[in-house]
């Protein structure tokens, strides 16, 4: 049998790239604490938005892995048939809650972009950089969605074949 080659996974390396970011802040400022009794102020403001970021990109692999909340007791008593309409039907309920997310994130992006001109409280740069990461990186969501529905169609339509 032959091995196939790891793939190379954006999302993966985006999720992995923001850990390593974060865990090297948060401990850089625990060193500066001690060692210079210095805190950095900015490493709150990049933590938390590198948080939200992270919980997108890493929301999307979790659809992709169906790991996402489910009811499989009450989905296993349906038949085929219905299975494939739920399947569907909660991949557009899930497609929905995100388009409406990424829509309520592109006006306060607009918002920041043309009226208000806020800055972030420790770096000084514009909050709407913080905030286009929101739907710049729903599309690994919107990606997870769609592998998660079709696996599991492709796994109703191979149930019952020799």
């Amino acid at each position: 049998m032959m091995q196939s080659k790891p793939q190379f996974r954006i999302d993966h390396w985006i999720a992995a790239v923001l850990l390593a970011c974060m865990a090297t802040i948060a401990f850089l400022n625990v060193v500066s604490r001690h060692l210079f009794h210095f805190s950095f102020a900015s490493t709150e403001e990049i933590t938390i938005n590198m948080f939200v970021w992270l919980t997108v990109v890493g929301s999307g692999i979790a659809f992709e892995r169906g790991a996402h909340l489910g009811m499989m007791t009450l989905f296993n008593l349906f038949p085929k048939t219905f299975k494939k309409v739920v399947i569907a039907f909660t991949g557009i309920l899930m497609s929905g809650l995100f388009v409406v997310v990424n829509w309520f994130m592109i006006q306060a992006i607009y918002d920041e972009v043309t009226r208000f001109h806020a800055m972030s409280g420790a770096l000084g740069i514009p909050i709407w950089i913080y905030y286009a990461g929101v739907p710049a990186l729903s599309v690994f969501v919107f990606r997870g969605i769609y592998r998660d529905a079709m696996a599991k169609l492709a796994v109703l339509d191979q149930e019952g074949r020799p």
